[in-house]
């Protein structure tokens, strides 16, 4: 196994396979960093480039991409509040106000190194134990997959910072959102009134953006004028420098927390159909519930940044588990990968690894060295990046709209996109200002699909309800949603406990 990813490594190395990994991952940071244009978009822009060139050479530069597009939704995550990419979402929780608070070096390296790390474990573990993994991944029937994502969402209940609540209606609203438009399975139209507007349903990018952009910078623009805070002159002049050792050494002291978030990531990219934005944002609220201070989450903690992008990179190595040796999309970028392949003449599934075993671990060896040239991109591009926080709001804000509007427009090339992008806008931003946390709308609009699918598919295969507890793996995930809903409600009710007693008179 380790000689023939000896050989990989040394075939990668050569230069006519180094400069599509590097152009590829190059791309990859880019299109990652700049909002509405996803990690799909750039590998499907990269394709057509990649057909004159040999199977390996065009998979090094999809690899790359794939690698470099999760890594670099950090950037805007951090310093600008609005996630790149949808996996990178979590990041934006943590990472924006350690930015705001002065250290947007900090903020961004944390996420590099925490991105790079989980990478290579996520290799790791990919090359180690694909087999197992994928066996489980096969056990899944629509009755596992309906109560992992029942799961998922007990989880965000712990996402929500203050109201248990007002976590949960957060949550009901994104889940409404993605019944809104046709039935997926019998084509029926919901909650349409009529409309042609909405009869397709809601586009998950610019929901994202519209709510994650235009609350943040309306935010932003309330307090224009306003007498500036020790917090806002620190973030006019931003220390540009950052001690990398120090850094890595807040990673690798806290090993539980990368080892686990990787796994997280890891596991939820086996499994297809979920992706890395679900993975950064379960890993964010597994990092919340195992803290011994969860109420600082949010305000600029280091374990949120690593949590979200150790998952999210991780993730990347877990798709690839299901599309070499299963020939299963793990997520829309696999899935053109998958094309890829298949233009190439080349058949994934069972027999790939062992019948092409120089691709196979070529691939590997690609996903390890793209995560070498992202921290070199990065580390490049870094002064460049920072300088953005120098930009004043009123310069800043409306390049950022402008950005927003022509990612929602290039989903589609119409101009409905545009018009979803400006109402969730509004509707996120009277969210905020009514104190309900986004985190778990926002993954109620991820898995909101699937759980219906999948809960139809169930019943259409065997109506009766009580597979979905008597099946092992099923009632396992099932059992677990409801000891995570429990520790919410215990996590809150701690929480409220402590600040009653914080904020009680002394006598």
């Amino acid at each position: 196994m380790f000689e023939l990813l000896g050989h990989g490594l040394l075939t990668v190395l050569q230069w006519n396979y180094l400069v599509p990994l590097f152009a590829g991952t190059l791309v990859g940071v880019i299109g990652g960093a700049l909002p509405g244009v996803t990690i799909t978009m750039t590998i499907i822009v990269i394709l057509p480039f990649t057909y004159g060139l040999d199977p390996l050479q065009g998979l090094a530069a999809m690899t790359g991409v794939y690698v470099g597009g999760s890594a670099g939704g950090l950037v805007t995550a951090c310093l600008l509040g609005i996630p790149g990419t949808p996996s990178a979402i979590a990041t934006t929780f943590d990472g924006f106000p350690m930015a705001r608070s002065g250290a947007p070096g900090r903020a961004i390296w944390l996420g590099v190194w925490s991105s790079f790390f989980g990478g290579l474990l996520g290799g790791l573990f990919l090359i180690l134990v694909t087999g197992p993994l994928a066996a489980i991944a096969l056990q899944f029937g629509p009755w596992e997959y309906f109560s992992l994502f029942v799961l998922a969402m007990a989880m965000v209940a712990g996402l929500a910072e203050s109201s248990f609540i007002k976590g949960l209606l957060s949550t009901a609203i994104g889940l409404l959102i993605t019944v809104i438009g046709t039935d997926p399975i019998g084509s029926v139209p919901r909650f349409t009134f009529g409309s042609e507007f909405i009869s397709g349903g809601f586009a998950f990018l610019p929901v994202l953006i519209g709510i994650f952009a235009f609350a943040q910078i309306m935010s932003d623009i309330e307090k224009v004028g306003a007498p500036k805070t020790p917090e806002a002159v620190l973030v006019a002049k931003p220390s540009l420098r950052v001690s990398h050792l120090k850094v890595i050494g807040e990673i690798l002291g806290r090993p539980f927390l990368l080892l686990w978030s990787t796994v997280v990531g890891i596991l939820i990219g086996v499994l297809p159909a979920i992706g890395g934005s679900a993975a950064n944002m379960l890993a964010y609220d597994q990092a919340k519930k195992f803290s011994r201070h969860p109420e600082r989450f949010g305000t600029g903690v280091p374990e949120g940044i690593i949590a979200s992008e150790s998952s999210n990179n991780a993730n990347v190595g877990g798709s690839l588990v299901t599309i070499m040796a299963f020939g299963i999309p793990g997520d829309a970028v696999t899935a053109v990968m998958l094309g890829a392949m298949t233009i190439h003449g080349i058949q994934s599934g069972p027999l790939f690894v062992s019948q092409q075993p120089a691709l196979a671990y070529g691939i590997y060896a690609a996903y390890i060295l793209a995560h070498l040239l992202m921290v070199l991109i990065l580390a490049a591009g870094a002064l460049f990046m920072l300088q953005i926080t120098r930009v004043r709001l009123a310069v800043l804000a409306p390049v950022v709209l402008v950005l927003c509007v022509i990612g929602a427009y290039a989903l589609n090339n119409t101009m409905q996109s545009v018009y979803v992008l400006l109402i969730f806008g509004v509707f996120g931003y009277a969210l905020v200002k009514a104190g309900f946390p986004l985190a778990p709308l926002i993954l109620g609009l991820i898995l909101g699909d699937q759980i219906e699918i999948n809960l139809i598919r169930a019943i259409m295969t065997d109506d009766n309800p009580l597979l979905f507890f008597t099946r092992p793996i099923s009632g396992g995930l099932l059992l677990c949603a409801a000891l995570s809903v429990a520790l919410a409600v215990w996590q809150h009710a701690r929480h409220q406990a402590r600040t009653a007693r914080e904020e009680a008179p002394e006598f």
